[in-house]
């Protein structure tokens, strides 16, 4: 508690960082008073009835910082740009110039990535949007406009959802963290006082085992995720002496840390987001002046929203992007490399293509341990709605997830202005 307290006086004391953080709580201060700005012929009663229960509308509402609980001009929230994000790292599969753009042509390859990202994210607000107030209208949860008040809708939470990405890339440049990830952790926390209302309103003794059995599932999944983000795997490394004039430089051992959950949280949003596009597509279909195609539509949205088929395609998504997003953020070919270049080495293993070979078979075997967790943990939540009928489990389950993997993030990147400061 001591080392806790000393280090809030250090936060407090060092005026860059406490700049930093005043920033981040001005920006998350701006995106709430977004998220309570409705657009324009909101039915509030319709809305509060037709969102109730509704896991799909849940989730979104958590990539939306909870901006959708009352159709704010943020309604989207960063669901565009992360959507985004995930076809530019699916292109540098595709494309070898994109690659070398991201993991190797520096800092500046990497903002004319992002660049890239940022633009494709326009197209996509304004088609998620059309689509989202579409399907809401057929529900009966928006009025009927006029073509030009829907072309001025669909351009308001358009720009919402940009310039809500612009507060984001805003927060990761002058403030702490990633900003996309703190506004989604910053919508989740600001529903929770709602969620609490109202499992104690509804509360009944009946129910006590199951409010015991959430309560050791979420400490299991805190406990599993920071046990598991904090793992590493040490490489051990050798620098080999070099004399330069009467000075002799290196000949000392190190290790080179590989974790665990190389991803982090990145393939649980990355598959949220895939999943929930089906579903909002499907949605649309649905409330089309067409009967065969809301039949078709309706049969397909049954299928993918049976419990066994979500949660497996849920686990098999989670899985294949932790080894995808560590592909994309960690090239074993360019850590052999500096490795050489820099007079380093693995003791018994020869440098370049032999280091490169010894260490992607380390973060292979590494990442199946990762996903497989991060899989179980992201299905768990599923697993109890299954068995208790509880559809805020299932929200409440992923929403924990993002929470604990942003704090220890966030928690990590203070410690590390505090240590540079020291120094």
């Amino acid at each position: 508690m001591e080392g806790f307290s000393s280090k809030l006086k250090l936060i407090f004391q060092d005026k860059i960082l406490r700049k930093r953080i005043f920033f981040v709580l001005g920006a998350l201060v701006v995106f709430r008073m977004m998220s309570s700005i409705p657009i324009p012929g909101v039915d509030t009663f319709q809305l509060e009835r037709f969102l109730s229960d509704n896991q799909f509308l849940g989730l979104l509402n958590i990539f939306s910082g909870g901006g959708l609980a009352n159709l704010s001009i943020v309604m989207l929230g960063v669901a565009p740009y992360i959507t985004a994000s995930i076809i530019m790292q699916l292109l540098t599969i595709m494309s070898p110039k994109l690659k070398a753009l991201y993991q190797e042509e520096g800092e500046a390859g990497r903002k004319k990535f992002n660049q890239y990202s940022r633009l494709l994210t326009v197209p996509l607000a304004l088609i998620q949007g059309f689509g989202f107030l579409a399907f809401l209208r057929a529900q009966g949860v928006l009025s009927e406009m006029t073509l030009s008040e829907q072309i001025i809708n669909v351009i308001i939470i358009a720009a919402g959802s940009i310039l809500l990405t612009w507060i984001g890339e805003l927060i990761s440049e002058f403030g702490i963290g990633n900003g996309v990830s703190i506004i989604i952790f910053a919508g989740i926390v600001a529903v929770l006082p709602a969620t609490v209302s109202q499992l104690l309103f509804t509360f009944e003794p009946a129910q006590i085992p199951v409010y015991l059995a959430a309560l050791a599932a979420a400490l299991a999944i805190t406990y599993g995720v920071v046990y598991i983000t904090e793992a590493e795997r040490p490489i051990p490394i050798t620098y080999a002496k070099r004399i330069r004039g009467s000075k002799v430089f290196g000949g000392i051992s190190t290790y080179l840390p590989l974790r665990l959950n190389q991803a982090g949280v990145i393939p649980i949003i990355f598959a949220l987001s895939i999943l929930l596009f089906p579903q909002m597509i499907l949605n649309f279909l649905g409330s089309v002046n067409s009967v065969s195609i809301q039949n078709i539509a309706g049969i397909l949205l049954r299928i993918v929203e049976q419990p066994w088929i979500y949660a497996t395609v849920y686990f098999g998504l989670v899985f294949v992007f932790t080894y995808f997003y560590t592909a994309v953020t960690f090239d074993p070919n360019t850590t052999a490399t500096h490795l050489q270049k820099n007079g380093a080495f693995i003791p018994g293993v020869r440098p370049g293509e032999n280091t490169s070979s010894y260490i992607a078979r380390i973060l292979t075997r590494l990442t199946l341990v990762g996903a497989m967790f991060l899989g179980i943990i992201a299905v768990l939540p599923l697993v109890m709605v299954a068995l208790t009928d509880v559809t805020a489990f299932a929200i409440g389950g992923t929403g924990l997830l993002i929470v604990v993997s942003v704090v220890i993030d966030l928690i990590k990147k203070v410690e590390a202005q505090i240590t540079a400061r020291e120094y």
